[in-house]
């Protein structure tokens, strides 16, 4: 399996400049804001691009059915999405893919 971080200087200043006042806000209100991750099919590569708005750990999961009955399935690793961090997750079946989904750990429970 293939991980790939970026960090998105953007988001972080962004959280930087609205502070602590925007957080306790935010946690008033009951809003959670839950690690987005979407998904493709690339051939016979399943590609999942995660990204963590919240400031607390998340842990993401890769899962890939593959087509074929003899092809065996994908459960990747747990992996840590920083706070404002995107990780890129990906593998592969021998032929077709089926489904691909992302499985989500909040609160840095997972690994």
């Amino acid at each position: 399996m293939r991980v790939r971080f970026y960090a998105v200087a953007a988001a972080a200043a962004a959280s930087v400049v609205a502070g602590p006042a925007a957080a306790v806000a935010r946690a008033a209100s009951g809003a959670v804001e839950d690690t987005e991750c979407r998904t493709s099919v690339q051939g016979s590569e399943g590609v999942a691009i995660c990204f963590n708005p919240d400031p607390d750990l998340d842990h993401v999961q890769l899962h890939i059915e593959c087509a074929q009955w003899w092809d065996p399935d994908v459960d990747g690793p747990q992996v840590p999405v920083g706070p404002a961090e995107t990780v890129t997750l990906s593998d592969r079946c021998w032929e077709e893919i089926s489904s691909v989904w992302v499985t989500r750990l909040p609160d840095g429970s997972g690994s």
